[in-house]
């Protein structure tokens, strides 16, 4: 896989629904435990709050303020209201992260980086990305999957396994950095 990119990316996809959201924590949680150094990057389609109304940076936007870091002894943020300008993309959001050895993004499915696309029996019904996207190098799922594309086809529950399939076709290297 080509990088363009100052960190290896993964990208766990799918419709609504599919268990992204679980994939990607649980695939941060066990490269993580390998000793990989993980960031990682949600894409939401929605209005979503950091903080709550009652929060001081919340106070601080509310007053006027167009951007708030929040610093402490164990983390900082950098809240920034966009009003109205586009959301920044793809490459704009990877280049604010630091370098890490993987960076694991939940969404963004149309963006051409390599994809693991989640399925679950009830989940989201859109069309497959499989098959029609070549950067999806695995599909995960909680049950039979008829037309894999010639794709590894997992368990969304083995998650050694997708761990395992993300380290070999990324080539991670713990420390890259």
């Amino acid at each position: 896989m080509t990088q363009r990119y100052h960190s290896p990316v993964v990208a766990v996809v799918g419709w609504k629904n599919s268990g992204k959201t679980t994939l990607a924590i649980r695939l941060i949680a066990s490269l993580t435990a390998r000793g990989y150094r993980v960031s990682s990057v949600k894409h939401a389609h929605h209005n979503f709050r950091i903080d709550d109304g009652t929060q001081d940076s919340a106070r601080h936007r509310a007053a006027g303020a167009r951007q708030v870091a929040v610093v402490s002894n164990e983390r900082w943020a950098l809240i920034r209201e966009l009003d109205g300008a586009p959301e920044p993309d793809f490459d704009r959001v990877i280049a604010m992260l630091e370098p890490a050895d993987v960076i694991v993004v939940e969404g963004y499915k149309s963006h051409p980086v390599p994809k693991i696309e989640a399925r679950r029996r009830e989940g989201g019904k859109g069309t497959a990305l499989a098959g029609r996207d070549p950067n999806v190098i695995a599909i995960a799922a909680d049950h039979e999957v008829e037309e894999s594309f010639g794709l590894p086809v997992l368990s969304l529950d083995a998650i050694e396994d997708i761990a395992n399939l993300v380290v070999e076709k990324l080539g991670l290297v713990i420390g890259r950095r």
